[in-house]
């Protein structure tokens, strides 16, 4: 084997070793640029979206819940019909001024959140159940009754 084929080996395997373990030190320039380029665009990948939660509503329903956020709670965003993170933040202030709501106001709509939306909807949209946390079909239809009421109390319809 030739001396310098012996050198590239050695060299390869070395760097390697070192991206394996997750530093560059030990590593060429050549492939040092290339893991700084892996570990930037690990970093620079944006945050994962919250998904759109609408709980059972049309568009056209879930529309009519944004124009009563923005009409009463500061809901800036578009009138979409899709109800995400910027529309449940909106509704957690709601709910946490009237409806016992304790969480953060994060836009996640967890199982506090819906614990919160199921007294608001018992209280005079026709669910039933328990204050369980879980968007099930009762709490689904009084969202949509609650739909109504808001398309109605906003002047939207």
């Amino acid at each position: 084997m030739r001396p310098n084929a012996l050198g590239r080996i050695i060299v390869g395997l070395t760097a390697v070793v070192g991206l394996a373990a997750g530093t560059v030190a030990t590593a060429g320039t050549g492939f040092a640029a290339t893991a700084t380029t892996a570990r930037t665009t690990a970093v620079a990948q944006p945050a994962a979206v919250a998904a759109t939660q609408n709980f059972g509503l049309t568009t056209a329903e879930a529309k009519n819940v944004q124009d009563f956020l923005a009409y009463s709670w500061g809901y800036t965003g578009a009138i979409d019909g899709q109800l995400g993170t910027n529309s449940w933040k909106a509704f957690q202030r709601c709910l946490a001024t009237y409806w016992g709501y304790t969480g953060d106001i994060d836009g996640d709509p967890g199982p506090n959140t819906i614990k919160a939306l199921q007294r608001l909807l018992k209280d005079s949209y026709g669910y039933t159940g328990a204050i369980d946390g879980i968007a099930g079909s009762g709490t689904r239809a009084a969202f949509k009754t609650f739909s109504d009421w808001a398309a109605s109390s906003c002047n939207i319809a």
